[in-house]
């Protein structure tokens, strides 16, 4: 009996730990991790390295300063610190990941409680504070490397701008999403210079692990069938994404092509996968989770389309993140609960306005009593003459 331990519901009996949880994800993140690097080179893992071993030291260094319990060994701050990474250029100056890494767990994770009391989605939040910051490196995308013409020795490509933050323009590639803005301001074809085969398995520049729609539905698959993520977030985000592309394209005539573009183009897909699934940011009620990823897939189209920025996806999960503690209060009536009519309400109204009119006569009446004077009798203590 002394090994029984007393703790309040909901008592559910699983396996699952976050430890677990977070290796799964890990393994959901590698088939994207490899895509990376055969698209990029290595420098795309340097990267990754600086970015997980900013984010454990960060979490590290924390517990040891606030003298509690080091929670490093769960993995949560590695499959940040993964995240973020593959949410960056492929080459950046080795400053950014490292700065982006304690941002993420220190602002947006630890001073919040740790993992489970985020606000937002800490990867999410310092790729935003990262482009706000520097916002030119951020914005800046190197070509596929052409293994055609450098061999083995492309693997170690792009090694010399680990100090220097500016890229030469030969090496610099414009994104799907920067075609299809620029084609939507000269009214032409978003697909006319880019191949749709190249831009499904991730030949293009973009973010490092955003670029292969083919290795982030693999993670995607993975995590879905190992029951990781609710299925019903990816679905209704990318869903969303493709009506609302269509809809707001449609007197363009190249719906199709914007549709393929901002489905594929961007990061959209691994958003809806890895990042928008967030237990701790994401809802927990049905109706709150329908509202959420429309909500994220109407601010996507709307960000891309018309603020000046391409990408919208990172912008959209944050502001959704906000909102999630107001959307967990909208709960469904229960089930056998009466039907309230526009009368009922009416007679709530009306009963609860005469409770506190009969409140305020009964506090009227106390005072007014309390008001008289109280007037000692001539005598002894029992009052008498």
């Amino acid at each position: 009996m002394k090994n029984l331990v007393v703790s309040s519901s909901p008592h559910i009996v699983s396996d699952r730990s976050t430890k677990k949880i977070m290796s799964d994800v890990l393994i959901a993140l590698t088939p994207a991790i490899i895509a990376s690097v055969c698209i990029y080179g290595l420098y795309s893992l340097l990267v990754l390295f600086l970015s997980i071993g900013s984010c454990v030291l960060a979490e590290f260094l924390y517990n040891l300063v606030r003298k509690k319990e080091q929670t490093i060994y769960d993995l949560s701050a590695i499959v940040t610190g993964t995240i973020l990474a593959l949410n960056l250029p492929p080459v950046v100056p080795f400053y950014v990941p490292i700065v982006g890494g304690f941002f993420a767990i220190i602002i947006v994770k630890m001073l919040f409680g740790g993992i489970g009391r985020n606000f937002a989605n800490p990867a999410i939040t310092a790729r935003i504070f990262l482009l706000l910051s520097w916002g030119s490196l951020m914005t800046s995308f190197v070509s596929p490397v052409n293994f055609g013409e450098a061999g083995v020795m492309g693997l170690f490509s792009y090694f010399e701008n680990i100090v220097n933050p500016n890229l030469p323009d030969a090496i610099t590639s414009a994104t799907p999403l920067a075609f299809a803005k620029g084609a939507l301001q000269n009214g032409a074809n978003p697909l006319e210079n880019i191949n749709m085969l190249d831009m499904f398995l991730g030949k293009t520049g973009g973010s490092a692990g955003e670029v292969s729609a083919l290795a982030i539905l693999i993670g995607g698959a993975y995590l879905l069938i190992k029951k990781i993520i609710d299925w019903k977030i990816p679905a209704i985000y990318i869903t969303s994404t493709v009506i609302f592309t269509a809809i707001f394209y449609a007197n363009t005539g190249y719906a199709g092509e914007y549709v393929y573009s901002y489905l594929f183009g961007g990061g959209l897909l691994f958003g809806a996968f890895f990042m928008a699934t967030d237990y701790a940011t994401s809802p927990n009620t049905f109706i709150g989770t329908i509202i959420y990823s429309l909500g994220l897939g109407l601010l996507t189209v709307l960000i891309r389309k018309f603020s000046p920025m391409d990408e919208g996806v990172s912008f959209a999960i944050l502001l959704m993140n906000i909102v999630v503690p107001l959307l967990d209060k909208i709960i469904p009536k229960p089930f056998g609960a009466p039907k309230k009519t526009v009368k009922d309400l009416f007679l709530k109204l009306k009963t609860k306005r005469k409770s506190k009119d009969g409140e305020v006569c009964s506090t009227a009446a106390q005072i007014s009593n309390s008001s008289v004077p109280f007037v000692k009798e001539e005598g002894g203590s029992d009052g008498k003459k």
